[in-house]
């Protein structure tokens, strides 16, 4: 399906770009400053698991004062896989910074380019601490549409955002492209690591070159959730921190059955975008 361009950001070759791979690119869409709430945040998140692990004689130093990029990493490093996914393989904590990044402007304004402007913000947002020997860091080819496979939604557009570097040594995106317009392929939950996510066998794959794209932080990729996409291992010393945010049309399943999402942007009815205080109290819209 062509989505046609409204407004927005993105310029024609961007949109054409698009909906014909399936996917775009938008380096250094967010500078180092834009991202710090959602740093903040995740440093918030950071704090509380590190008091978990000292409460529970797991460590004996909580490594307040070690980079963001690399403490996360530290706190594990002398414990387990089944240690690290006690607290999940992601996070979707309603913490304030998360709110302003899923709000921010220039991402607004890139998807409403394919969308239009009436944007509802997915409940399905994830806040990703790839760390170093964790298998959980890997995650196998699928297709975002398996996660809901009955919502009445499409298009969704998912906008993957590293807070650091993403590479090919720390676990950077893969995505095979034209597959978007894929039906909703046969899947299976993956087995091996426990963290049970959707996967697909090698022969469903089929012979699309696979696309590596190494990004700067801050950067965005846009893709359609049908889009056959993975990554990789993380094998350097550091986190690779990234966060998928996720935009669909108004007029789309909101799927409150994934949680509370919000109104985003909307020129209809400017006086019902959800506020802060609204998303904190897991309201869709303005109270």
């Amino acid at each position: 399906m062509t989505i046609q361009s409204h407004s927005g950001s993105l310029t024609k070759d961007q949109v054409e770009f698009y909906n014909e791979e399936g996917y775009l690119v938008l380096p250094k869409l967010l500078t180092h400053d834009e991202l710090a709430p959602a740093r903040e945040a995740m440093n918030h998140k950071v704090n509380e698991i590190a008091d978990e692990l000292f409460a529970a004689g797991l460590i004996t130093d909580k490594l307040e004062h070690r980079p963001f990029k690399y403490r996360l990493a530290e706190l594990f490093q002398d414990l387990t896989a089944e240690d690290f996914l006690k607290h999940g393989r992601s996070w979707r904590d309603r913490i304030p910074g998360y709110f302003h990044l899923m709000s921010s402007p220039k991402i607004l304004d890139a998807v409403e380019s394919l969308i239009g402007g009436e944007l509802f913000s997915n409940p399905v947002y994830n806040v990703r601490p790839k760390i170093p020997k964790v298998a959980a860091g890997a995650v196998p080819w699928h297709q975002d549409k398996s996660y809901w496979p009955d919502a009445n939604s499409n298009p969704v557009i998912t906008v993957w955002i590293p807070l650091v570097d993403a590479n090919e040594i720390n676990g950077c995106l893969h995505i095979k492209p034209k597959t978007h317009r894929k039906r909703l392929l046969e899947w299976h939950s993956e087995q091996l690591t426990g963290t049970g996510y959707t996967a697909l066998r090698e022969d469903q794959l089929g012979k699309t070159k696979t696309v590596v794209l190494p990004v700067p932080e801050g950067s965005a990729i846009l893709f359609n959730d049908r889009a056959l996409h993975m990554s990789t291992p993380n094998l350097s010393d550091e986190v690779r921190w990234s966060v998928d945010l996720r935009y669909q049309p108004t007029d789309q399943d909101p799927m409150p059955n994934h949680g509370a999402g919000f109104l985003a942007r909307s020129y209809k009815y400017p006086e019902k975008v959800a506020t802060l205080e609204d998303w904190l109290a897991e309201r869709p819209e303005r109270a």
